[in-house]
């Protein structure tokens, strides 16, 4: 699987992550919603960590060009 495809795929889980987080808002059932809450905040954090890892190689800040003030 290329680059492209793998970022693609973990951006529409990470994102569906955030879906699920929100699932038990919309239904107004938050009590009973926790799990949803915490499966879909661990994808989305999982997702979104494997994205940068995978396909940028690294979670870093991007290097300034130029003057730093």
């Amino acid at each position: 699987m290329s680059k492209g495809i793998l970022r693609i795929v973990l951006t529409i889980l990470m994102y569906a992550g955030v879906g699920v987080f929100l699932f038990p808002y919309f239904t107004g059932r938050i009590t009973a919603g926790i799990p949803f809450m915490i499966f879909g905040a661990g994808c989305t954090v999982v997702c979104g960590l494997l994205r940068c890892y995978l396909t940028e190689g690294y979670c870093a800040r991007i290097p300034h060009h130029g003057r730093d003030w």
